[in-house]
């Protein structure tokens, strides 16, 4: 059975069925992996930054409203991804494992249990939307806009779940190019519905023509509406390819009931859990930090969204690297290859760190003309670019908690990492931040960001070379 790419499926055969991998062999099927899912991340966070680009135009008011409550968008965002993977991680062991059908049902039953969490966390967001603006100590003039903008996103959130749902079951059986056509699609939409739905009607001229462009002049609502419809489009196409074309995956023909048995839902919470505590951790400390920057005024709050967005650029190819780790792993655990897991950890984790060392450095001499493109406001731009030259320091250590985070996701070990993360960014972060912030203003929030990556990246070192990990994983299988 194939996955849409000869050489990857013959790759990933050789860990389903016990064979000898060569080194040169582990590293292509890495790079095969890894690099459609790169470009996956880069379109995400694409689509983030011509958000901000587009509504960036607008002013300082309509970037902070969307800024203020980016962390809070993300948390949900985190959780929907938890869900769904501790799902699709049990669809990569039984891959591993050459079993098909148990797969097969693993994702029929996945369905409804992670669409039913979708609906409720879209209730919960609807409900505090109104209020949430006040709880992070957003200036009275975005509190409207900023409202409006996570209600929207949280109504669809639903829709969200099963794209998240759609692209982990994919990527964990291999399966990496459509996933990512997909998302790139995403952001070719956004760009189409932004251009849209946030501007009103007007002029424009190209050449010696000049012709009049509808437009819904909607604003931060547009922005809004735009993403989410994008994610819908997406969404549904990836619904659509794995329930019916996916070749190892695809339920046409297959019967049985959607709701979870226990086992099922047992392993998926006891993975999908750790994962949420760890997201809500790292997000409540993200909301943390907005509100220790809200204070420092609306120049501030743009330029710490302005920054996040850019510094994505940089950090997601270190996500894209880290899914090619939970699929690599997650197959080599399921079909008992430890020594083959423990070498596939090695690679992917030193790609991340070497990839986001480079993009690190490139960060750094492109700071101005990054933040430059998402706002005309002078101020703004300087602070943005100061502050991304603090964190450019900090990425290849933060790769080598991202890719080594991946790598015991794909082994079903989440509860300790995601107290490590816990305990970095609250722990070091958030006591940095508070204590510089007032001597240092916003360039102190993210010096302590900074340091706490650093720190961060050498406690995973640190787990992953440890090797008792391993050592449990044995006892398990």
């Amino acid at each position: 059975m194939g996955t849409g790419n000869d050489n990857t499926d013959y790759l990933l055969s050789l860990i389903r069925e016990g064979k000898k991998m060569t080194l040169g062999q582990q590293l292509r099927l890495t790079a095969y992996l890894s690099a459609p899912a790169v470009m996956a991340q880069l379109s995400s966070i694409a689509m983030q930054y011509i958000d901000a680009s587009m509504v960036g135009s607008l002013g300082a008011n309509a970037s902070a409203s969307i800024g203020l409550v980016s962390t809070t968008t993300w948390l949900f965002w985190g959780l929907c991804a938890a869900a769904a993977t501790g799902f699709s991680v049990q669809v990569a062991h039984r891959i591993g494992a050459g079993d098909f059908a148990g797969a097969r049902k693993v994702l029929r039953e996945s369905v409804a249990a992670t669409f039913i969490f979708g609906s409720l966390l879209a209730a919960v967001g609807v409900s505090i939307g109104g209020a949430l603006p006040g709880w992070l100590g957003g200036d009275e003039a975005i509190r409207h806009d900023s409202s409006v903008y996570f209600r929207i996103f949280s109504l669809f959130l639903p829709a969200l779940q099963l794209n998240f749902l759609a692209g982990g079951m994919l990527r964990c059986s291999g399966n990496m190019r459509v996933p990512s056509l997909l998302n790139v699609l995403m952001c070719l939409l956004d760009v189409v519905f932004n251009f849209f739905l946030i501007f009103p009607t007007r002029q424009m001229e190209i050449l010696d023509f000049s012709f009049v462009v509808p437009g819904a002049g909607l604003g931060v609502e547009g922005a809004a509406l735009g993403t989410v419809l994008a994610e819908l489009a997406t969404g549904g196409g990836m619904m659509w390819y794995l329930c019916l074309r996916s070749p190892l995956l695809k339920l046409s023909g297959e019967r049985g009931l959607l709701v979870p048995r226990k086992d099922t839902l047992r392993k998926a919470v006891r993975i999908a859990l750790p994962m949420g505590f760890e997201h809500a951790a790292i997000c409540g400390a993200q909301i943390m930090t907005t509100v220790i920057v809200a204070p420092l005024g609306i120049v501030a709050i743009a330029a710490n969204s302005f920054a996040i967005i850019a510094e994505s650029l940089c950090y997601m190819p270190g996500y894209g690297i880290a899914e090619a780790a939970t699929t690599l792993v997650g197959q080599s655990l399921g079909a008992n290859r430890i020594r083959l897991l423990r070498r596939f950890a090695n690679i992917t984790v030193w790609s991340g760190m070497s990839v986001m060392g480079i993009m690190g450095a490139l960060m750094y001499m492109a700071a101005p003309q990054i933040i430059g493109v998402m706002t005309p406001v002078e101020e703004i731009r300087v602070l943005g670019v100061e502050i991304l030259r603090i964190e450019a320091f900090a990425e290849p250590m933060f790769a080598a908690s991202i890719v080594a985070y991946g790598v015991f996701v794909g082994a079903g070990s989440t509860s300790v990492p995601s107290l490590m993360n816990f305990a970095s960014i609250w722990g070091v972060r958030l006591t940095l931040a508070a204590w510089l912030a007032p001597a240092m203003g916003l360039r102190g929030v993210w010096l302590a960001m900074c340091i706490e990556l650093c720190f961060r990246g050498a406690i995973f070192l640190v787990r992953l070379w440890g090797g008792n990990w391993i050592y449990k994983l044995r006892i398990k299988k």
